[in-house]
């Protein structure tokens, strides 16, 4: 089953999680066939985490609860045995792991060459997740290699590595956004902006300066994660996610051609 949207479903936030690693292996195994034969793409994790004043709509955390129980059970003499009551360890964090894809140079050692990022709520709301990612997006830029970031969420702020305003201001209402930073021209960038009605980019995906870019189709990626995921979408309920007025006025429009409203 597709998605009724031309491009990006802005529905499909509410199963981001799920989604993100969809677009994580979906990407590398679109990659992988079409690079040099000396590159790799790999799929690597970032570890943070994430305290309970930190918790968001989107990643659920696991909490022990005390329960004042008595459990007991024949043992083999026939006498009734009484389990003894644990302690209750309360947990107040969560480790909670980000996927991401490095292209790597086998040549050279494993270096890496271009580090692909799809953002999550948790890099553009404040507390641990935007600073692990801020790190990592600093250590990718102060190390020479190449960074597409590519953000396909509304919820939290602008956390690309080019300040919002760098960008024209035509382009600065888009709903969703790519950003590129090749490591050879550190003060250059490459933008797609992308609108609701807007089929996704496909987008160059820079390697070595010798090598040719590869293209990375995004809209076939969401499509298969749509198609795949199975999730359970309700077009009649509106979206609190500050979409431009513009383009809220679209969506509303749009479902109701779709008979989705």
């Amino acid at each position: 089953m597709k998605s009724p949207f031309p491009g990006m479903d802005p529905y499909l936030e509410r199963y981001w999680r799920d989604v993100h690693q969809g677009l994580i292996t979906y990407s590398r195994d679109a990659l992988q066939p079409n690079l040099p034969a000396d590159l790799r793409a790999r799929i690597e994790e970032r570890v943070f985490v994430e305290t309970d004043s930190e918790k968001h709509d989107y990643y659920p955390d696991v909490y022990n609860v005390e329960q004042e129980q008595t459990l007991s059970a024949p043992d083999s003499s026939g006498t009734v045995a009484v389990a003894t009551p644990p302690k209750i360890i309360r947990i107040t964090s969560e480790p909670v792991s980000e996927a991401y894809i490095e292209i790597l140079d086998a040549a050279s050692g494993n270096k890496v060459v271009t580090v692909i990022e799809f953002l999550s709520p948790s890099n553009k709301i404040a507390g641990e997740g935007r600073d692990a990612y801020l790190r990592k997006q600093r250590e990718v830029r102060a190390g020479g290699a190449n960074l597409v970031e590519i953000d396909l969420v509304r919820k939290g702020e602008w956390t690309f590595s080019l300040e919002r305003g760098y960008m024209p201001l035509e382009d600065r209402s888009a709903s969703y956004m790519v950003v590129a930073r090749r490591g050879s021209k550190r003060f250059e960038a490459e933008t797609y902006p992308i609108w609701l009605k807007d089929r996704l980019p496909n987008i160059r995906i820079p390697l070595r300066q010798e090598d040719e870019d590869v293209i990375l189709d995004l809209q076939m990626l969401l499509e298969k994660c749509y198609q795949n995921g199975r999730y359970d979408l309700d077009y009649s309920e509106d979206l609190d996610n500050g979409l431009p007025e513009e383009e809220q006025e679209w969506l509303i429009e749009f479902l109701r051609s779709e008979n989705l409203r």
